[in-house]
């Protein structure tokens, strides 16, 4: 009697509710979240050391001899010398750099600023205020971007020539300003979509002007996309080559130009080459730094509401 009094099930209270499987898988739920925190971490570390590796291997053979860098397989624990850099500032070579870099610095900032100066108003007018067929015109500056470069290039370089604009910075300035727009306009036209329409008709029933609504209105609003577009279109214009290589020569040369002139069918090359790439990437960083947050901030705009 004793074992089956013991065995017999226990009365349940009537306050007591019976656990339920939707409960217990509850909580063993609150327990995932964690892990799952764990692993995305863990393999975001992953993705981004793998995307760091070639960077960080640049840059470890910058600071090699032509020797060491030119080893199969590399050596790793090399003896460190700046001599790559030496010669890529014209120390040993004679050749400054400082030509180039300026040509770069001034084809990426003046087309940025032109390429922000038409794509704003371009952008009001396509998602503000819309215009008649405003999807074709979209359609239009997507439609200039799916023809490549180099089916471009030979008309482009015979009309250079015959207009005597070849080797001339103001003619590549005019190429980058053009190549950026289409980008500029749909970035700008997302971001302009998402200020409120009631600034815009309070300004307008305030008297304010097309131009002081863009200045005074809109641009605070749409700040980070501005950012945002116009770094892209920095970058997009400091890293090109193809128009810069066939379109320039001693006197417009820009310095991805001037860092393929390291490459050479004779003799090691590989540290000038690594030491040219760092010191020609560290401008588009230091952008890139300077504008995280709005950076950030304008490529998340419109992404939640």
């Amino acid at each position: 009697m004793s074992t089956l009094t013991s065995a017999a099930p226990r009365k349940k209270s009537p306050g007591q509710a019976a656990p339920t499987i939707g409960s217990r898988r509850r909580g063993k739920s609150r327990m995932d979240p964690t892990r799952n925190n764990t692993a995305a971490g863990l393999a975001a570390w992953l993705l981004a050391l793998l995307f760091a590796a070639p960077v960080l291997w640049m840059i470890l053979t910058s600071f090699h001899s032509e020797t060491d860098a030119a080893t199969n397989p590399p050596s790793i624990a090399a003896n460190l010398t700046l001599d790559a850099y030496r010669e890529f500032f014209g120390e040993t070579s004679g050749v400054s750099p400082w030509p180039s870099l300026i040509n770069s610095a001034t084809a990426s900032i003046l087309s940025t600023v032109l390429v922000l100066v038409l794509a704003i108003p371009a952008a009001y007018a396509l998602s503000i205020r819309p215009v008649k067929k405003w999807t074709d015109v979209m359609f239009f500056f997507l439609s200039t971007k799916m023809m490549p470069v180099v089916a471009a290039i030979l008309p482009l370089y015979l009309f250079a020539r015959t207009v005597g604009a070849l080797d001339n910075i103001w003619f590549l300035i005019l190429m980058y300003t053009s190549m950026n727009l289409p980008i500029a306009v749909w970035m700008m036209r997302s971001f302009l979509a998402e200020v409120p329409v009631e600034m815009l008709e309070a300004a307008q029933i305030d008297g304010a002007g097309l131009l002081l609504t863009l200045r005074k209105i809109i641009a605070p609003v749409a700040m980070p996309g501005i950012a945002a577009t116009a770094l892209i279109c920095f970058i997009f214009s400091w890293n090109e080559l193809l128009l810069a290589r066939v379109l320039t020569g001693v006197v417009a040369g820009t310095a991805p130009v001037f860092l393929t002139g390291f490459v050479s069918g004779q003799g090691l090359f590989l540290a000038k080459v690594c030491a040219a790439a760092v010191v020609i990437s560290l401008p588009v960083l230091f952008a890139g730094f300077a504008a995280q947050d709005k950076l950030v901030q304008g490529l998340s705009l419109g992404a939640v509401k």
